[in-house]
């Protein structure tokens, strides 16, 4: 960690700025548009993003700081509402740091699209006549979308299979048989140029099976794209406030059991974990809904909803971590060339590419965890929430600037921190 950095949470508002400049993660340019309040999505920019545009609906946007993956130091930003999660990302980011990190594991990268027919007259026969046309399906697939070609992606395969519908009280029963294009999209996300690729073979998958065209669309459930990081935390590393090490990691690895019995508890398990995904995923302006309902489809792969991590001990007594999770993200194309805070974002990180984005993102859920189930093995969770907690509440009773500070360092001593006592105590300080 660059040392212009250290204690950034300390630091002013100005000297934060200061920080980054001297570090070299933003130029003098992007710091003053920060200073002066000017890297805001531009009115005009927005009303050609969405329709009826009326407003932009702001995200806090914070750094988290000490992951050390594959051996590279990251700075990484976070957009997020929610009070403590940036520090304790970099929490569980500095601790497994000190253990050597986050390891990362190979990974394809490769999108899915469908192209479903219904109302096949004879499945059998269809099915073969697919099969024995894949080679011309993916040179059909890459003609009507000879760009991402031309830059060492495109199609690579096609699968075959059928789907069962069940029958119901309004519905009867159907088979459909869908076309399945996997895709290297390269460093796109790639809906726009599979869904031009599925228009461009759907005609000649009708003809081939006689049935009728459902639809032909991307699918965002990427099991071609998974992403594996892992990391090992050496015990002496956990221990803190007259808890060893050995019984926090065990702590930790019980918590994970019940999670992982107990779909309940993996819900807000995974919650947590998403916290830090996504909060990455909005900053780099990715497609957030898209991976958490690939990642949330994925962590019911057995049956019953899956915590997305997995804690054990080692043999050499090490607390090892993993997380697996389908992760399809872009540093190019839709908001992310024309956003600037997306931009900045992207400049924060080095510029990675779409696999090593991936990686970055899966690392700080898999420290989000961490942090979370170290504070609910021991002090609780509402500890590491307080001193934020008690700043959101200063905000909403009014305080400004050194206020907000007094406030909440009053709060945290108060018998009952709530609204009204922030409001009590702002009123005793402005009179």
């Amino acid at each position: 960690m660059d040392h212009t950095l250290r204690h950034f949470y300390k630091k002013s508002y100005a000297e934060k700025l200061e920080a980054l400049e001297l570090s070299g993660l933003l130029d003098p340019k992007q710091c003053d548009q920060l200073r002066n309040q000017t890297l805001d999505l531009p009115h005009e920019m927005g009303t050609h993003m969405i329709e009826n545009f009326i407003t932009n609906y702001s995200l806090p946007m914070g750094l988290g700081f000490h992951f050390l993956i594959d051996g590279q130091a990251y700075t990484v930003p976070m957009a997020i509402e929610e009070p403590s999660v940036i520090a304790a990302a970099s929490f569980g980011a500095k601790i497994i740091g000190q253990s050597g990190g986050f390891q990362t594991g190979d990974h394809s990268r490769l999108m899915i699209g469908q192209v479903a027919i219904e109302n096949v007259p004879h499945m059998t026969e269809a099915i073969r006549a697919i099969e024995a046309t894949k080679d011309e399906l993916v040179e059909q697939a890459n003609a009507s979308y000879p760009s991402i070609v031309k830059r060492g992606g495109g199609a690579r395969k096609v699968e075959v299979r059928t789907v069962q519908a069940d029958a119901d009280h309004t519905h009867d029963g159907a088979e459909f048989l869908v076309v399945y294009l996997y895709v290297d999209t390269c460093e796109a996300m790639g809906a726009n140029m599979i869904n031009t690729m599925l228009e461009g073979i759907a005609p000649m998958i009708q003809e081939l099976t006689q049935g009728n065209l459902l639809m032909s669309i991307l699918s965002n459930y990427a099991t071609e794209a998974l992403v594996h990081v892992t990391c090992a935390i050496d015990p002496r590393y956990l221990k803190t406030n007259g808890w060893s090490g050995q019984k926090i990691r065990n702590r930790i690895v019980s918590a994970w059991q019940f999670a992982s019995a107990d779909p309940y508890r993996a819900v807000t398990h995974n919650k947590g974990v998403m916290n830090g995904i996504d909060a990455v995923t909005i900053a780099t302006g990715n497609d957030w809904r898209a991976t958490s309902a690939a990642i949330h489809a994925y962590a019911t792969r057995s049956g019953q909803y899956q915590p997305l991590t997995q804690w054990h001990v080692a043999d050499s007594g090490e607390l090892i971590g993993k997380i697996t999770i389908p992760l399809a993200l872009a540093t190019v194309g839709g908001s992310i060339g024309f956003h600037p805070t997306a931009q900045l974002a992207h400049q924060i990180l080095g510029y990675p590419t779409a696999q090593v984005l991936a990686h970055i993102v899966a690392a700080v859920g898999l420290a989000q965890n961490f942090a979370a189930l170290r504070a609910l093995v021991t002090e609780g969770i509402q500890e590491g929430h307080m001193s934020l907690q008690a700043r959101s509440l200063a905000i909403s009773a009014g305080a400004t600037g050194d206020q907000i500070q007094y406030v909440a360092d009053q709060l945290t001593q108060a018998p009952k921190m709530n609204l009204d006592t922030a409001k009590h105590i702002l009123k005793n300080l402005n009179q």
